[in-house]
């Protein structure tokens, strides 16, 4: 896997390196601030040899509010292959939301060409095992949320999710080990028109109308709060 890895912390972004790079991962390089950021993974993607996965703190330089955050934003939308896994101090559901709703680009997480986008809190990097499995989930396009922020989104969705069919929350489920449509219909021995079928019936069951932006990213942040 190939990373970028940005914090302006130097010692934590230190240990994450080496983490990684004892893992056998390759750090393609590093940053110290949001417009640093930015450029080397511009550079990583003109160079042809984009990272998998950009790791990223939301508080960083210039302002030290969310400019990591917005950052990893603007990178999802130029470059909406890469997966973007936030690291944050700070239990803070908007910082997720403002993520999940900004960073989700044209297509879903799971669908081909579309890196995964996760947000974890920074004191899950000491469980190496799921930090790891985290990133490796990101990377082939799945959704990542930490449960104590995830307990915090979506809450008003729980007692629509028991309105969902059996075959409705199998397809849901899938959706949220980031499967695509396809691999979804693969996995199940269905058509294509059934699950696209089964996943129009749990968005409007979820009360993801067709204007609602980034709806299989809601929807399954509703299947992971509900599970705890």
């Amino acid at each position: 896997m190939r990373l970028v890895v940005a914090d302006d912390a130097a010692l934590l972004r230190e240990g994450l390196v080496g983490l990684l790079e004892r893992q056998g991962h390759q750090v393609l390089a590093q940053a110290a601030s949001a417009p640093e950021l930015e450029a080397v993974v511009d550079h990583a993607v003109t160079s042809g040899q984009p990272p998998d996965v950009v790791l990223t703190d939301v508080r960083m330089p210039p302002t030290m509010t969310v400019d990591g955050l917005d950052a990893a934003v603007r990178i999802r939308a130029r470059h909406p292959g890469i997966g973007i896994m936030v690291l944050s101090q700070y239990v803070a559901s908007a910082y997720a939301t403002e993520l999940f709703d900004g960073g989700a680009g044209p297509a879903a997480p799971g669908d081909p060409g579309t890196g995964g986008l996760g947000y974890l809190l920074k004191e899950r990097v000491s469980r190496v095992a799921d930090f790891l499995h985290s990133l490796q989930i990101v990377a082939a396009g799945g959704v990542v949320i930490d449960p104590e922020v995830a307990s915090l989104l979506v809450l008003d969705r729980r007692t629509a999710l028991d309105a969902l069919s059996p075959r409705e929350r199998e397809v849901l489920e899938l959706m949220a080990r980031g499967l695509s449509n396809a691999q979804i219909a693969q996995q199940l021995v269905l058509s294509a028109g059934a699950v696209s079928k089964h996943v129009a019936n749990l968005f409007t069951k979820l009360d993801l109308p067709p204007g609602e932006e980034n709806r299989r990213v809601r929807a399954v942040l509703a299947y992971l709060t509900a599970r705890g």
